[in-house]
């Protein structure tokens, strides 16, 4: 019994180590965010090697319906990022039409695909912010 809670508590612990460590890994981009802003988000996500989108939210925009000014990208499954998860957030330079974003979330249900990645690939980050 001794063996199995020391077992379960490990993993937690080393669950919390991937959280934290997933958000120090992604704040690192926010602090060299200079290295990004005005380039092509490709750019951000060439140098991001350790860890992979497999989410992507466009941010609804309460101003127009037509365009979305940012987008959420979680790097956790897409049911688990409903929940308290580490998000990257790209504001882009040029708002993007809300229509183009809903065809990508109805085609691939919100995940992040080659398709996704060529898509918003070519699109020009205007900041970036981590948080969870």
């Amino acid at each position: 019994m001794k063996k199995i809670l020391l077992i379960i508590t490990l993993c937690l612990f080393a669950k919390s180590f991937a959280q934290l460590d997933t958000l120090n890994y992604l704040k690192q981009f926010e602090i060299n965010k200079t290295s990004y802003i005005g380039k092509p988000f490709s750019k951000l996500l060439n140098d991001m090697k350790q860890i992979q989108t497999k989410a992507v939210w466009p941010v609804p925009n309460f101003r127009t319906k037509y365009y979305n000014f940012s987008t959420d990208f979680n790097f956790c499954d897409k049911e688990a990022s409903f929940h308290n998860v580490i998000t990257l957030s790209i504001e882009w330079e040029d708002p993007i039409l809300r229509s183009n974003t809903r065809y990508f979330q109805e085609l691939n249900n919100a995940l992040f695909t080659n398709e996704e990645k060529n898509f918003y690939g070519s699109k020009i980050i205007k900041d970036i912010k981590v948080y969870r």
